[in-house]
């Protein structure tokens, strides 16, 4: 524990020094410093707290051990290790928590997302699971009071989507959701199906940090616009005006087409926001499998090929291949109740990540 106290009196020696800075008037007097900083000391507040805390129950729990080396009577004395019982677990829990902290953070975690939904193998089935998937993350962000838009659709003549792209904002989207990247397979019974026969389909989840300027970069020379007619509902004005846009990232072959708005400037803001989105995607991806091609996520590379869950229907049962976890709340499940799941990657994460730190 020693090299991990000394990282959180580095923490709180940082944290100390934060607060002197966000009272300095010519500190407050940059906005853009202020809030940077101030977002600094709010992130390093809880992990100060959980090692003064810390501090303070390892003070008391000395304090108990050398009373018991004195003389006390018999009452006092069983007290007293009742306190040193109770001292030692909150200790090792504080301990638990406090690496957990120092865990490297993933710089995505506090942002928005990009997600991108399609149906993949089953033809009409995938869809309408693709449609499925749409409408439980839908339920999901409702339950954590994020706001879902959908900025792109492309819907089957069943009722499903061969894509559908959404935009979820709200607080630390990306820290629940970028579990979600992959091949979601279904077992159940299509609507289609007379005989009664299961069949299996997949639907594809991509997730992406909705990226700002200053996260990505993109020369303007690398990127074709195209604008075109829209087609499909909007009546004259759809018809008279090429406000379609469609943006081609050279170096990569990404294609992002919008008609959705109603004028040409939306559109653009809109695919200009996804492209950057999947060029961001593009990279990062690159790297992660340099990575994995080192060392083995417990957790799964994230790829768009792996299969990450199957969801099936006859028997309510959600399985989520990656840490082995099977829970028959089916339908739950599908109403948005994901809490369960998420939580269980997101300590097998940390699990991983701490191996990872005691072995480096």
């Amino acid at each position: 524990m020693d090299e991990i106290f000394d990282k959180l009196q580095s923490v709180v020696d940082r944290y100390d020094e934060l607060n002197e800075l966000i009272s300095d008037p010519e500190v407050i007097a940059d906005t853009q410093k202020f809030m940077k900083l101030s977002k600094e000391e709010a992130d390093l507040r809880d992990t100060v707290a959980a090692f003064k805390k810390y501090q303070k129950v390892s003070k008391q729990l000395d304090d108990d051990k050398e009373m018991l080396r004195e003389k006390i009577d018999a009452d006092l004395e069983t007290m007293v290790k009742d306190e040193i019982s109770s001292l030692t677990d909150e200790k090792q829990k504080l301990e638990d928590q406090m690496k957990v902290m120092l865990l490297p953070k993933d710089p995505n975690d506090e942002k928005n997302i990009i997600m991108e939904i399609h149906g993949a193998a089953g033809g009409d089935e995938g869809s309408l699971f693709a449609a499925d998937l749409f409408s439980m993350y839908s339920k999901y962000a409702e339950r954590q009071g994020w706001k879902v838009e959908i900025i792109d659709k492309n819907e089957t003549e069943v009722g499903g989507f061969k894509e559908i792209v959404l935009m979820i904002t709200g607080d630390k989207v990306f820290s629940k959701l970028k579990y979600e990247n992959g091949a979601h397979r279904v077992q159940r019974v299509p609507v289609t199906e007379s005989a009664g026969r299961v069949h299996t389909s997949t639907a594809t989840v991509g997730v992406m940090p909705e990226e700002e300027d200053v996260d990505i970069d993109i020369d303007p020379k690398d990127i074709r616009v195209d604008v075109y007619r829209s087609s499909g509902a909007g009546g004259q004005h759809i018809n008279k005006t090429s406000s379609a846009v469609r943006m081609t990232h050279l170096p990569t072959g990404i294609v992002v087409a919008m008609q959705d708005e109603r004028s040409q400037q939306q559109n653009r803001q809109k695919a200009m926001k996804i492209l950057k989105a999947r060029v961001y995607d593009y990279y990062a991806q690159q790297e992660q499998d340099q990575y994995n091609a080192e060392r083995k996520s417990a957790i799964g590379t994230g790829d768009r090929s792996e299969r990450i869950r199957t969801y099936n229907y006859p028997q309510n049962r959600v399985t989520d291949h990656r840490i082995g976890l099977t829970l028959n709340k089916l339908d739950r499940i599908m109403n948005g109740e994901l809490d369960e799941i998420i939580d269980a990657l997101i300590v097998s994460d940390q699990a991983k990540k701490l191996e990872n730190l005691t072995n480096a």
